[in-house]
């Protein structure tokens, strides 16, 4: 048994149904399927490519559950190559079972070097060829096309969209997880959860989602909507500074911050009605304009620095005076 009562799980489902936008109403029926998914504790297998392991840090901030709850009641996660108390030929043995048995839910956080694969390995094999041979053994779910492909979540900027690892230059020639199979001929549902890092709850929203209820609804680039759903400018807490005019002339100002460089216009999450830390706030709320982390264009120009006047903010300013 768990240990929750009917009023735990009704307690997560309602916190869960704020998390994916899907209102109190949802939490009964959310807390049924919370209970299935702790009951049968599905099997998550999560694979490290070129990246920092920040997701993983964010995924520990997690709350309602929290990291412990999240980890050892209601998945089974059977590899984790940064939290695994095994190592050596112990943790291999389990990554390879694990492989072996098949129909968990693959995770691949980091970028694949797709035309070095000596830069990023595990126990000699590239980790390229590793994930290939994940993917073809994960749980199946519905693709694009109504039939069954296996499903991999692709967590944080570098495994949804390439990231830093992928920047302009780079000599690995990293790629995005969703890119790499397709290079390969694999066929896949690959769910992007863009962000550098990824936010705690949109893994475990996505998660909570796919093995409750299925699918998300997703967008043209595999992202969920109830996450993705919105630009950052739309929900920003700046937004009547914007439509004043009222723009910050530095770092600090009140104000604005599209003059300072915020990307938000053109970048889709929540984190603006999110916020990071338990909640505590966000880059804007903080004083930093969005340098656009979720983003499908994020580091990859060297010549786009993270923090910059913006070159663009006249004629955007006098295009929406004509508006």
């Amino acid at each position: 048994m768990s240990g929750y009562t009917r009023r735990d799980f009704l307690k997560f489902g309602a916190y869960f149904g704020a998390v994916m936008g899907l209102g109190g109403a949802a939490a009964p029926t959310l807390a049924a399927a919370l209970q299935r998914l702790t009951e049968s504790r599905p099997p998550v297998l999560w694979l490290h490519g070129l990246a920092c392991s920040g997701c993983t840090v964010s995924l520990l901030n997690s709350e309602n559950p929290g990291p412990l709850e999240l980890l050892t009641q209601h998945i089974h996660l059977n590899f984790h190559a940064t939290l695994s108390t095994a190592t050596g030929s112990v943790a291999i043995d389990v990554l390879e079972k694990t492989i072996a048995a098949g129909d968990y839910v693959l995770v691949v956080e980091g970028s694949i070097p797709a035309t070095m694969p000596k830069a990023c390995r595990v126990n000699h094999e590239p980790i390229g060829e590793l994930v290939l041979r994940a993917t073809r053994q994960a749980k199946q779910v519905p693709g694009a096309d109504g039939s069954l492909q296996p499903l991999v979540v692709a967590t944080g900027a570098c495994a949804a969209f390439g990231g830093v690892p992928a920047a302009e230059n780079n000599p690995t020639g990293a790629t995005s997880v969703g890119d790499y199979l397709t290079q390969r001929g694999q066929a896949a549902r690959v769910v992007n959860l863009p962000g550098c890092p990824v936010h705690p709850d949109w893994i475990v929203g996505t998660l909570a989602h796919v093995l409750g209820f299925g699918l998300p609804e997703l967008d043209d680039a595999g992202r969920p909507t109830m996450f993705y759903g919105k630009t950052i400018h739309d929900q920003c807490p700046r937004f009547s500074d914007y439509e004043s005019e009222r723009f910050a002339e530095h770092f600090g100002d009140d104000g604005c911050l599209f003059k300072l460089g915020c990307v938000g216009p053109e970048v889709y999450a929540d984190c603006t009605v999110r916020n990071w830390n338990g909640g505590a706030s966000d880059c804007i709320q903080a004083g930093a304009p969005c340098i656009g982390c979720a983003s499908q264009d994020f580091a990859r120009e060297a010549q786009f620095p993270f923090y910059r006047m913006n070159p663009a903010f006249p004629k955007i300013l006098a295009k929406k005076a004509e508006g």
